[in-house]
């Protein structure tokens, strides 16, 4: 019997760790209690995981509750849901495919032509370690999903933002991003071998960057902009890692894995934390690990790289054609008006 000792108290100790691991990481529930009723709430991705849960949360307390997704029937199905379990009628399912800029502008034209205001625009949806595949528009899906949906959508809601100050915008990244590299000669990866990991963690670092010229730019507005890593969360956005492609680890490895990682209920507290935060008010351009501020990695600092990275994006969603048309629309309607 005294054999068995050693290995069951190493177990124990194992498992004894894990847990106050995951107690540490978990960050708990988010600690303000604010109402947000009237306010109008878009989230992505959110028939699902994170993004479900946080539109739950935000519908409990008053919000008016716009969930953008790219599948409608489980959208529908999730809209319903959460009507009914905060009995708030105000949650709504509305198409949005963030790897199709064409999807991306009907919608924002749908919420700029039918919402008096929009309150808080959470960018949640992404993909993660996908193969090789490209959007609709030919860009590698991650930085297309995970970065250029988001930006473009943004972008055409600011006005929206602005009207409807104090409005805040979270944008989900991830820990991932220290690791991070912008390739600016080959942000689609047409010329190097495709690296699922490095695709992705090229994406969260551009949500980090993305974030911070944001800020910049609405400095003096009422909008605020802050990113946040959710931490590690049990959700179907790790299905092509290898932890679930091989039987292996996902039979031997899972159960251990499980117990380092929240759940989606948890997870979805930061971006209710940065969402409805009375702490929160005016802050913006900052990073948050959970709900605690922290620096970003310094590539994620590093501006002239932050400002690039906002000129190409805008080429490569067709913004600055637009503000090159308007300005010249502007200027040829000022030259004709009679002096």
């Amino acid at each position: 019997m005294s054999k068995y000792i050693l290995p069951v108290s190493v177990f124990g100790t194992v498992i004894g760790c894990a847990v106050l691991l995951k107690n540490h990481v978990t960050g708990g529930r988010c600690p303000s209690k604010a109402t947000i009723n009237g306010k109008t709430v878009i989230i992505t991705g959110a028939n699902t995981g994170i993004g479900k849960e946080t539109a739950q949360e935000l519908a409990k307390r008053g919000g008016r509750i716009i969930m953008g997704c790219r599948d409608m029937e489980k959208c529908e199905a999730a809209a319903k849901e959460i009507r009914g379990h905060t009995l708030n009628p105000h949650v709504y399912a509305c198409h949005l495919d963030l790897a199709s800029m064409k999807s991306v502008r009907e919608f924002a034209e749908r919420i700029n032509q039918e919402e008096q205001h929009v309150d808080v625009l959470i960018n949640n949806a992404g993909v993660m370690r996908c193969p090789a595949w490209k959007t609709e528009d030919g860009f590698d899906m991650q930085f297309g999903v995970n970065h250029l949906g988001h930006f473009l959508l943004t972008n055409l809601l600011l006005d929206k933002l602005k009207e409807s100050t104090p409005s805040r915008v979270i944008n989900l990244t991830s820990l991932a991003h220290i690791i991070g590299k912008i390739d600016f000669e080959d942000l689609n990866w047409e010329k190097k071998k495709f690296d699922t990991k490095q695709a992705y963690c090229q994406s969260k670092l551009a949500n980090v960057l993305f974030t911070r010229e944001l800020a910049k730019r609405l400095q003096g507005t009422g909008v605020t902009v802050n990113a946040v890593h959710p931490g590690v969360v049990a959700t179907r956005l790790g299905r092509h890692t290898s932890l679930h492609q091989s039987q292996f680890s996902s039979s031997v490895l899972g159960p251990f894995f499980s117990l380092l990682v929240k759940s989606p209920k948890l997870g979805a507290q930061p971006s209710i934390y940065l969402a409805v935060s009375e702490d929160l008010e005016g802050v913006t351009g900052r990073y948050y690990d959970v709900m605690t501020e922290k620096e970003p990695a310094p590539q994620a600092l590093d501006e002239e790289a932050a400002r690039r990275l906002w000129e190409v994006s805008s080429q490569l969603v067709g913004l600055e054609e637009e503000g090159q048309y308007h300005k010249s629309n502007l200027s040829a309607e000022s030259q004709s008006k009679p002096a």
